[in-house]
């Protein structure tokens, strides 16, 4: 690096671990070694369709909870007392996060989905596609943003208050947004399952971290919570989540092999969405005169999606062989070389922004 100004900012290796920065690897090679299981040994995916509880597969259940509860284990409500530091920024993630982006990924997604690749894709399955795109317009990211924040020198401590909001307000706004663009795509799904869903996949991992991180602080300190116990469980969020998307391969063989161009048609609307949210956030920022510091995060954290829930829920409505869940899938794939194109965009204006 050239300048002892740009020394300061992360590398990629400092700032991710192994499976971060690698993890569009991983999820192909999930995707080549779940087709493969699916093709030759089809007796996996049959016998795990049996163990099924009002249409939850169990096992995808418990491998769902794996993913999510870790990252649930680092939210600190505490941190919502410093909520009127840089209120500007706040306004900016949780207005772009709930009014804006759920509507421009619709927007965009049945653009795409429905309209421009409607010869290429037939209209049943490009509606899967669309459901996915919106289970991940809903669900901002809760978990790798804390990379991008390091990546981008950004406030630690902010980024934790915008995680904990955005994650209350996900308590509350997640299934009515869902639930009412699925209804415009003319995709019904049932109030009370979209409800089971997030009870399943929010509500319980989210209380269940809350309790379970309280308890582990007062009885061993912080810094042992933060430096051995979270250390020690980091590597349970990736295991689930490649275990859960070969499973998810193993059902969606035939698609694939029969349609391998859907997976490059859906991974289109899906990017651009991400680079208008990000520029609409950060942009704002810019004219707001927000701190760099405060100003990255607030773009992506609205940028990156909460793909292991967007994959948790678009199983559990549309189940394991959906075009909805395969459309979350490619939400994963797409998200760390997007993100990071993102963060390298974000240190190289950093001068355009007032200091912290």
């Amino acid at each position: 690096m050239s300048t002892d100004k740009d020394s300061l900012v992360p590398t990629t290796s400092e700032g991710m671990g192994l499976f971060e920065r690698f993890l569009s690897v991983w999820v192909a090679f999930a995707i080549v070694l779940g087709i493969l299981l699916g093709q030759f040994l089809p007796v996996l995916p049959e016998t795990l369709s049996r163990f099924e509880y009002a249409q939850v597969s169990i096992p995808v259940a418990l491998l769902i909870w794996a993913m999510i509860f870790p990252m649930m284990l680092q939210i600190d409500f505490n941190s919502l007392l410093g909520v009127r530091r840089q209120p500007k920024g706040l306004v900016i993630t949780t207005t772009v996060n709930w009014l804006i982006k759920p509507f421009s990924m619709f927007f965009i997604a049945w653009f795409f989905l429905m309209i421009v690749f409607a010869p290429l894709i037939p209209a049943e399955k490009a509606r899967e596609y669309l459901a996915g795109a919106i289970l991940l317009g809903a669900a901002p990211c809760t978990a790798m943003v804390f990379v991008w924040s390091y990546l981008t020198r950004g406030d630690a401590a902010y980024t934790l208050v915008q995680v904990a909001l955005n994650d209350l307000i996900m308590l509350v706004a997640f299934a009515p947004i869902v639930v009412f663009l699925l209804d415009v795509s003319n995709i019904q799904v049932p109030w009370d399952t979209v409800v089971l869903s997030v009870v399943l996949y929010i509500v319980i991992p989210l209380g269940c971290g809350y309790v379970t991180r309280r308890a582990l602080i007062k009885r061993r300190g912080l810094e042992w919570f933060d430096t051995i116990f979270m250390k020690r469980i980091a590597p349970i969020t990736p295991t689930g989540l490649i275990i859960t998307l070969v499973l998810l391969f193993a059902f969606q063989g035939d698609v694939i092999i029969d349609n391998p161009l859907h997976i490059l048609l859906i991974a289109i609307p899906l990017t651009i969405q991400t680079f208008l949210i990000f520029f609409i956030a950060y942009g704002w920022a810019r004219t707001w005169n927000v701190p760099h510091s405060v100003a990255a995060p607030a773009g992506l954290i609205g940028a990156s999606n909460f793909f292991e829930l967007a994959v948790a829920v678009a199983i559990g409505l549309f189940g394991l062989q959906s075009g909805a869940a395969l459309a979350t899938v490619v939400g994963v794939l797409v998200e760390v070389p997007v993100m990071l194109m993102l963060v390298r965009i974000a240190n190289r204006t950093r001068k355009y922004f007032p200091a912290s």
